[in-house]
């Protein structure tokens, strides 16, 4: 098998020898290989680092990517789980169309201040109603 060296899978991946090294010790990815200190990888870990990069535009925490992914190299994600994020997102779709529709209106208004404007103060009055998403643990 012909292995891929950190500098190669770094430059294909876009990906820092650093961050690499990171999803190594996370047990992300693996290095079977060595060529003198510098680590090897299985071509296959360009597949694992797609997966790895969507998981994270999709918003999962690398410790959720870790008990999503298995060790072998067949690829089976909890289909509930991809689901729920799905939802997840398009309710902040849904709210983020709402506010930037908002905020339209608001830069437009005729109202003689935004404190005047109705749709303003009702943007302001869902902003204290609507708690603010928890952060993502990484």
């Amino acid at each position: 098998m012909e292995f891929l060296d950190i500098a190669e899978v770094a430059a294909r991946s876009g990906l820092t020898a650093a961050t690499l090294r990171y999803y190594e010790d996370r047990g992300l990815i693996e290095a079977p290989a060595r060529k003198g200190l510098r680590r090897q990888y299985a071509p296959s870990v360009m597949e694992r680092l797609a997966l790895i990069a969507l998981g994270q535009r999709a918003g999962f925490s690398l410790d959720e990517i870790s008990e999503m992914l298995p060790a072998s190299p067949t690829v089976s994600i909890d289909r509930a789980r991809l689901l729920s994020r799905a939802e997840d997102i398009e309710a902040h779709i849904r709210d983020l169309s709402a506010l930037a529709d908002a905020l339209r209106h608001t830069a437009d208004c005729p109202a003689p201040s935004h404190g005047e404007c109705p749709t303003f103060r009702r943007m302001m009055n869902a902003a204290l109603k609507r708690p603010r998403p928890p952060k993502r643990a990484s």
